[in-house]
Protein backbone atom coordinates (compact mmCIF):
# COMPACT_ATOMS: atom_id res chain seq x y z
CA UNK A 1 0.00 0.00 0.00
CA UNK A 2 1.45 3.60 -0.81
CA UNK A 3 1.49 6.48 1.50
CA UNK A 4 -1.64 8.32 2.30
CA UNK A 5 -2.63 11.06 -0.03
CA UNK A 6 -2.88 14.08 2.70
CA UNK A 7 -4.27 17.33 2.23
CA UNK A 8 -3.80 20.32 4.56
CA UNK A 9 -6.43 23.03 3.60
CA UNK A 10 -6.78 26.53 5.44
CA UNK A 11 -10.13 28.16 4.48
CA UNK A 12 -11.61 31.65 5.08
CA UNK A 13 -11.75 35.15 4.35
CA UNK A 14 -8.55 37.04 4.95
CA UNK A 15 -10.56 40.25 4.43
CA UNK A 16 -12.37 39.81 7.73
CA UNK A 17 -9.53 40.04 10.30
CA UNK A 18 -9.92 37.00 12.06
CA UNK A 19 -11.85 34.82 9.54
CA UNK A 20 -8.60 34.81 8.18
CA UNK A 21 -7.14 32.52 10.49
CA UNK A 22 -7.68 29.23 8.11
CA UNK A 23 -5.53 30.46 5.34
CA UNK A 24 -2.33 32.18 7.47
CA UNK A 25 -2.03 28.76 9.57
CA UNK A 26 -1.42 27.06 6.27
CA UNK A 27 0.73 29.68 4.96
CA UNK A 28 2.87 29.60 8.10
CA UNK A 29 2.95 25.47 7.76
CA UNK A 30 4.07 25.86 4.15
CA UNK A 31 7.15 28.91 5.25
CA UNK A 32 8.22 26.83 7.98
CA UNK A 33 8.13 23.20 7.22
CA UNK A 34 9.34 20.81 4.82
CA UNK A 35 6.83 17.85 4.09
CA UNK A 36 7.03 14.95 2.30
CA UNK A 37 5.66 14.56 -1.40
CA UNK A 38 2.22 12.70 -0.36
CA UNK A 39 1.24 16.38 1.34
CA UNK A 40 -0.27 18.96 -0.37
CA UNK A 41 -0.57 22.24 1.59
CA UNK A 42 -3.69 24.49 0.05
CA UNK A 43 -5.09 27.97 0.59
CA UNK A 44 -8.72 26.91 0.52
CA UNK A 45 -10.01 30.42 0.77
CA UNK A 46 -13.27 30.52 0.22
CA UNK A 47 -13.73 28.44 -2.67
CA UNK A 48 -17.01 26.11 -1.23
CA UNK A 49 -17.93 24.02 -3.77
CA UNK A 50 -14.74 24.38 -6.42
CA UNK A 51 -12.86 22.20 -3.51
CA UNK A 52 -14.96 19.36 -3.62
CA UNK A 53 -12.17 17.40 -6.17
CA UNK A 54 -9.77 18.26 -4.11
CA UNK A 55 -11.42 16.90 -1.21
CA UNK A 56 -12.48 13.79 -2.79
CA UNK A 57 -8.71 12.44 -3.56
CA UNK A 58 -7.63 13.13 0.33
CA UNK A 59 -7.24 10.28 2.51
CA UNK A 60 -6.24 11.99 5.48
CA UNK A 61 -7.99 15.54 5.82
CA UNK A 62 -6.50 18.78 7.94
CA UNK A 63 -8.52 21.76 7.91
CA UNK A 64 -7.60 25.04 9.89
CA UNK A 65 -10.30 27.53 9.85
CA UNK A 66 -11.79 29.97 12.74
CA UNK A 67 -15.16 28.30 14.36
CA UNK A 68 -17.28 30.21 16.53
CA UNK A 69 -17.51 26.88 19.33
CA UNK A 70 -18.89 29.60 22.04
CA UNK A 71 -15.97 29.44 23.97
CA UNK A 72 -13.54 32.35 25.05
CA UNK A 73 -11.85 34.03 22.39
CA UNK A 74 -8.57 32.50 21.12
CA UNK A 75 -9.70 28.64 21.88
CA UNK A 76 -8.46 25.68 19.83
CA UNK A 77 -10.72 23.16 19.70
CA UNK A 78 -9.60 19.92 17.65
CA UNK A 79 -12.58 17.91 16.27
CA UNK A 80 -12.33 14.71 14.25
CA UNK A 81 -14.19 13.24 11.39
CA UNK A 82 -17.86 12.63 11.63
CA UNK A 83 -18.17 15.23 13.91
CA UNK A 84 -16.68 18.32 11.97
CA UNK A 85 -19.68 19.34 9.88
CA UNK A 86 -21.97 19.58 12.70
CA UNK A 87 -19.25 21.78 14.60
CA UNK A 88 -18.83 23.66 11.12
CA UNK A 89 -22.51 24.01 11.18
CA UNK A 90 -23.64 24.71 14.85
CA UNK A 91 -22.61 28.26 14.31
CA UNK A 92 -21.63 29.87 10.71
CA UNK A 93 -19.53 33.04 11.59
CA UNK A 94 -19.41 33.07 7.52
CA UNK A 95 -20.76 31.68 4.36
CA UNK A 96 -17.55 29.85 3.59
CA UNK A 97 -18.21 27.36 6.50
CA UNK A 98 -21.84 25.92 4.93
CA UNK A 99 -19.82 25.72 1.81
CA UNK A 100 -17.26 23.74 3.34
CA UNK A 101 -20.33 21.58 4.97
CA UNK A 102 -20.75 20.77 1.37
CA UNK A 103 -17.83 19.98 0.05
CA UNK A 104 -17.57 17.44 2.50
CA UNK A 105 -21.52 15.77 1.65
CA UNK A 106 -20.64 16.49 -2.03
CA UNK A 107 -17.62 14.33 -1.50
CA UNK A 108 -19.09 11.47 0.04
CA UNK A 109 -21.83 10.94 -2.64
CA UNK A 110 -19.40 10.97 -5.05
CA UNK A 111 -18.00 7.73 -3.23
CA UNK A 112 -14.55 9.77 -2.24
CA UNK A 113 -13.56 12.01 1.32
CA UNK A 114 -10.97 11.83 3.39
CA UNK A 115 -11.00 8.75 5.69
CA UNK A 116 -9.46 10.68 8.53
CA UNK A 117 -10.19 14.09 8.83
CA UNK A 118 -9.22 16.80 11.88
CA UNK A 119 -10.78 20.07 12.02
CA UNK A 120 -8.26 22.50 14.23
CA UNK A 121 -10.06 25.39 14.89
CA UNK A 122 -10.21 28.64 16.95
CA UNK A 123 -12.85 30.82 18.35
CA UNK A 124 -12.14 34.17 16.79
CA UNK A 125 -11.67 37.61 18.66
CA UNK A 126 -12.78 39.53 16.19
CA UNK A 127 -14.72 39.60 12.83
CA UNK A 128 -16.61 42.87 12.36
CA UNK A 129 -12.75 44.85 10.63
CA UNK A 130 -13.10 44.94 6.88
CA UNK A 131 -9.27 44.89 5.61
CA UNK A 132 -8.08 44.62 9.27
CA UNK A 133 -5.49 41.43 10.08
CA UNK A 134 -5.81 38.81 12.97
CA UNK A 135 -5.84 40.03 16.94
CA UNK A 136 -3.09 38.86 18.07
CA UNK A 137 -4.46 36.71 20.54
CA UNK A 138 -5.68 34.91 17.27
CA UNK A 139 -2.66 35.14 15.58
CA UNK A 140 -0.43 33.58 18.41
CA UNK A 141 -2.54 30.31 18.17
CA UNK A 142 -1.06 30.00 14.67
CA UNK A 143 1.97 28.24 15.91
CA UNK A 144 -0.41 25.94 18.60
CA UNK A 145 -2.23 24.94 15.86
CA UNK A 146 0.73 24.24 13.64
CA UNK A 147 1.53 21.93 16.53
CA UNK A 148 -1.43 19.85 17.02
CA UNK A 149 -2.02 19.23 13.40
CA UNK A 150 1.60 18.03 12.99
CA UNK A 151 0.84 15.65 16.17
CA UNK A 152 -2.00 13.97 14.20
CA UNK A 153 -0.44 13.41 10.90
CA UNK A 154 2.46 12.28 13.18
CA UNK A 155 0.02 9.31 13.85
CA UNK A 156 -0.28 8.09 10.45
CA UNK A 157 3.74 7.84 10.05
CA UNK A 158 3.50 11.86 8.15
CA UNK A 159 6.70 13.54 9.47
CA UNK A 160 7.72 17.36 9.01
CA UNK A 161 10.99 18.95 9.28
CA UNK A 162 11.51 22.63 10.31
CA UNK A 163 12.92 24.59 8.29
CA UNK A 164 16.68 25.95 9.51
CA UNK A 165 15.63 29.26 7.43
CA UNK A 166 11.41 30.03 6.66
CA UNK A 167 10.59 30.06 3.31
CA UNK A 168 10.40 33.66 1.42
CA UNK A 169 7.65 35.59 1.29
CA UNK A 170 7.32 35.31 -2.71
CA UNK A 171 7.02 31.71 -2.36
CA UNK A 172 3.56 32.10 -0.59
CA UNK A 173 0.47 29.80 -1.19
CA UNK A 174 -1.32 32.83 -1.61
CA UNK A 175 -1.20 36.04 -3.72
CA UNK A 176 2.01 38.07 -2.77
CA UNK A 177 0.38 41.27 -2.11
CA UNK A 178 -1.67 39.20 0.88
CA UNK A 179 1.10 38.19 3.06
CA UNK A 180 0.43 38.93 6.17
CA UNK A 181 3.28 40.94 6.64
CA UNK A 182 2.72 43.65 3.58
CA UNK A 183 -1.02 43.22 4.48
CA UNK A 184 -0.68 44.88 7.85
CA UNK A 185 1.87 47.62 7.01
CA UNK A 186 -0.15 48.59 3.75
CA UNK A 187 -3.47 48.98 5.53
CA UNK A 188 -4.96 52.35 5.05
CA UNK A 189 -5.09 54.29 8.32
CA UNK A 190 -9.00 54.56 10.09
CA UNK A 191 -9.03 58.06 8.40
CA UNK A 192 -8.15 57.19 5.31
CA UNK A 193 -11.38 53.80 5.34
CA UNK A 194 -14.22 53.02 6.61
CA UNK A 195 -13.74 49.49 9.02
CA UNK A 196 -17.14 49.28 10.38
CA UNK A 197 -19.02 51.59 8.16
CA UNK A 198 -21.67 54.71 7.99
CA UNK A 199 -22.94 55.56 11.88
CA UNK A 200 -25.77 56.81 10.48
CA UNK A 201 -26.98 53.19 8.78
CA UNK A 202 -25.09 51.23 11.96
CA UNK A 203 -27.58 53.57 13.99
CA UNK A 204 -30.81 53.09 12.32
CA UNK A 205 -33.25 50.41 13.60
CA UNK A 206 -36.58 49.28 12.17
CA UNK A 207 -39.78 50.97 12.94
CA UNK A 208 -42.13 49.49 15.08
CA UNK A 209 -45.66 47.94 13.87
CA UNK A 210 -47.55 50.69 14.76
CA UNK A 211 -45.36 53.52 13.53
CA UNK A 212 -44.73 51.37 10.31
CA UNK A 213 -48.74 51.55 9.56
CA UNK A 214 -49.20 55.06 10.45
CA UNK A 215 -50.77 57.51 7.65
CA UNK A 216 -48.56 60.49 6.98
CA UNK A 217 -51.50 62.39 8.66
CA UNK A 218 -51.06 60.73 11.81
CA UNK A 219 -47.40 61.52 12.23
Amino acid sequence: MGSPRVLVLGIGNLLWADEGFGVRAVEALHRDYDLPDNVRLMDGGTQGLYLVDHVRNADILVVFDAVDYGLPPGTIKLVEDDEVPKFLGAKKISLHQTGFQEVLATAELLGGGPGHLLLVGVQPVELEDFGGSLREATKDRIAPAISHALDYLARFGVTARLREVPRDDAETLACRHMVMSRYEDERPSDEEACRSGDARVLAWTAPDAADADARPEDA
